[in-house]
């Protein structure tokens, strides 16, 4: 399968300038999902910010409405 990454890139959310995922969704879920974490575009732009990528950080969202 062939990666549409400049394509991803319009909608990628992610504020860390160095990363090298970038717009690469499937390298990004390979690289979150085993922290259980979840990528950028899971969040909303403040709560992304923080770099707080946890599904506890998430499930907070969630139960307050944010997300």
């Amino acid at each position: 399968m062939e990666c549409n990454q400049n394509k991803n890139m319009q909608r990628c959310t992610c504020s860390y300038e160095s990363c090298a995922r970038k717009g690469a969704c499937c390298e990004c879920l390979a690289y979150h999902l085993p922290k259980r974490q979840l990528p950028a575009c899971c969040f909303p732009a403040e709560a992304e910010r923080t770099y707080d990528r946890s599904f506890a950080h998430f499930a907070r969202l969630v139960t307050q409405n944010k997300i």
